[in-house]
């Protein structure tokens, strides 16, 4: 299309486009383009890139920070510019959503701020999912402060962490309707004790490609009473007998732990010797390095409702 002049009053000027059109073009872009200044362009296209049908979802899993791991928490250096072109792309963004976003997106290598957390968390007060599989740089107070705004929600993908309690205290004390779990990393026992203490309530949960210590699948199967869907896929599990011996990777599942997951709706296991998730799960020792398989497997989950 050609641009149309100003002194030509016989063609139709860009900011004088019906809506549908800029609405049709404007879903061909991705959110680098969408927060790229279009909206200052004029005032139809502001009106029509504020449009919520862009909005439901904000999906940044193609954003990454550059950084370079350190012995020390966080753990991770995080280089300013890529501070700043995060900081950026959710000023844009969240100020053209108008909070209309319900689903929230970060790449596994997007290390979020305290401060990008609280900011996102004010101007997303309708949020139902959050994907986040690393904070390592976000404290106990900053995820405690978004998740008490977030009282819509429904599902969280998360990593684990040393002391889950607190986080699942949050959950249960804010989001009432919270139903679906995933963990990117090893189950332990104060996981599994933390989830059926605080979330008893809890629909879906998703464990794959992690580490489960046998003693947390079985809390898990015996005091998550509601739960109808339990993925285990590509998992390793591992017995810890008393000291001295050391702990066994069981190569399947006992009857004692299958007939309690007879009464879940959906129990997804995989332990093929043959499967390449397996492979990588054994390899990496139940917690993943996504960065060296194809891009985007990580976000893939036999769960339809938490895959990406």
């Amino acid at each position: 299309m050609e641009l149309m002049e100003e002194d030509d009053p016989g063609r139709r000027k860009w900011k004088d486009l019906d809506n549908d059109i800029l609405m049709r073009i404007f879903q061909t872009f991705d959110i680098f383009e969408l927060t790229s200044g279009i909206a200052q362009v004029c005032n139809s296209w502001r009106y029509a890139v504020c449009d919520p049908l862009f909005w439901s979802t904000l999906d940044l899993s193609m954003l990454k920070s550059n950084f370079i791991k350190i012995p020390l928490e966080p753990y991770v250096y995080v280089d300013g510019r890529s501070d700043k072109t995060l900081t950026k792309v959710l000023k844009i963004s969240l100020s053209l959503s108008h909070g209309n976003i319900s689903t929230l997106i970060f790449h596994y290598n997007l290390f979020v701020s305290d401060d990008q957390l609280t900011y996102t968390a004010e101007r997303c007060p309708r949020l139902k999912r959050l994907v986040l599989p690393a904070w390592n740089r976000i404290k106990k107070t900053g995820i405690c402060k978004a998740i008490s705004m977030w009282q819509d929600l429904e599902s969280l993908t998360m990593p684990s962490i040393a002391s889950p309690r607190y986080i699942m205290e949050e959950i249960s004390k804010n989001c009432k309707n919270f139903s679906k779990l995933k963990l990117m990393g090893p189950c332990d026992i104060l996981f599994a004790n933390a989830l059926a203490n605080c979330l008893p309530d809890l629909k879906v949960l998703s464990l794959r490609c992690s580490m489960i210590y046998k003693e947390a699948l079985i809390t898990i199967l015996d005091r998550l009473k509601h739960l109808e869907v339990l993925n285990i896929s590509h998992c390793i599990i591992i017995e810890v007998p008393p000291p001295p011996a050391s702990r066994i990777v069981l190569d399947e599942l006992d009857n004692s732990i299958l007939e309690k997951a007879s009464r879940i709706k959906d129990f997804l296991t995989c332990m093929n010797n043959d499967c390449v998730m397996c492979k990588r799960t054994r390899i990496d020792e139940g917690l993943l390095r996504w960065y060296k398989y194809e891009e985007g497997i990580w976000k893939e989950d036999e769960v339809k409702c938490l895959a990406i």
